[in-house]
């Protein structure tokens, strides 16, 4: 099978370069001595996942219960963090069905979401880990001081069927010296009121180079690094050839001497803009601009387009992230070599 027999839009994924990228973050954070979770809501596929524990990671990351259930129905996966608040009766009892195949922990930054995770909970044969999101800067989730953490901590060590299990933050970009101080201050308090603070998780692709630079974290959670994408070309912390996820488009039409129209639209390569011009990167050819998307349909300019009806172009998108839950399956490859597809097993997995 060569490129030319995959019906298009595809989403490729090479895994020569996913795997480099997994060994050289891995390589990275074993010599700062850092443990590596890795977020697998950007590949979504059990199979890097377990390549990612084969490397070094002592586990992985989800975002939600569904997702993690999707992610060890293959096997090979034994250590899952959930890295949000998880409210609800079904979403509880999917919860404790997995805490009796994994090591499971979540996390939690009020106490209506820890009441119910005890609810769950009181009666398992072992205590659920709950960390205590921190909000450092990016403005999301967490609790907003010290003293709040102290409070949530203290809380979930009170319930039925849960334990303290430490801190966690989702960081905001740049600012890892505010992050060492609003963690470390956080750590101190917490282990001043008699509580033990045996994890603290920091981590996001942006800051992957300078995960060191949190010391008082114990691990770093990642995830677009597996592929990389344009907001982090833009961001300097890979390049082009770091990229392990592209588009395949073909175009099919060229109604001007500066635009064609290709068969990816927003169903493919999303909307997400995340701060860049356009939609996209053209490989080898930097001139031209995806500069709209309606939902089948992508337009690219260029002084000179160049380009005819038939031709396929690889375009690597601004979030590699949203386009892995786009499509049903990806097209594995090893440079010009195609494998052939992959199932998304965790696409759709939003519960």
């Amino acid at each position: 099978m060569s490129y030319s027999d995959i019906d298009t839009p595809a989403v490729l994924v090479d895994l020569d370069i996913a795997e480099a990228n997994i060994d050289k973050f891995q390589a990275h954070c074993d010599r700062h001595g850092l443990a590596v979770r890795p977020h697998i809501k950007t590949h979504k596929l059990p199979m890097l996942a377990r390549r990612q524990i084969e490397a070094g990671a002592i586990g992985i990351t989800c975002q939600k219960v569904s997702e993690a259930e999707a992610m060890i129905a293959g096997g090979g996966i034994e250590d899952v963090l959930i890295t949000y608040n998880i409210i609800g009766e079904r979403k509880l009892a999917h919860l404790r069905a997995l805490a009796d195949k994994v090591r499971l922990s979540v996390v939690a930054d009020n106490s209506v979401t820890v009441d119910g995770l005890s609810a769950a909970f009181a009666d398992a044969p072992k205590p659920l880990p709950v960390l205590v999101e921190c909000d450092t800067g990016a403005h999301r989730c967490g609790v907003q001081t010290g003293e709040a953490a102290v409070a949530l901590a203290r809380h979930i060590d009170a319930q039925p069927g849960l334990v303290f299990g430490g801190l966690m933050t989702y960081p905001p970009v740049g600012r890892e010296a505010d992050v060492q101080a609003w963690l470390t201050d956080a750590k101190q308090q917490v282990e001043a009121a008699g509580l033990e603070v045996p994890v603290i998780s920091n981590g996001g692709s942006p800051g992957l180079w300078r995960a060191q630079d949190v010391p008082v974290a114990t691990e770093y959670r990642i995830g677009t690094y597996v592929y990389n994408d344009r907001s982090l070309e833009a961001l300097g912390v890979c390049t082009w050839d770091d990229c392990a996820l592209t588009v395949l488009a073909t175009v099919v039409s060229v109604p001007a001497g500066d635009r064609a129209v290709i068969d990816a639209g927003t169903k493919v390569l999303t909307s997400d803009l995340l701060g860049l011009d356009g939609h996209g990167h053209v490989l080898g050819r930097p001139d031209i601009k995806v500069a709209g998307l309606s939902e089948e349909h992508g337009v690219l300019l260029a002084d000179t387009i160049g380009l005819r009806v038939g031709d396929r172009v690889r375009i690597v998108p601004n979030h590699a992230c949203v386009v892995s839950n786009m499509v049903d399956e990806v097209q594995l490859v090893r440079g010009e070599e195609t494998l052939g597809p992959e199932p998304v097993a965790a696409r759709g997995k939003v519960t």
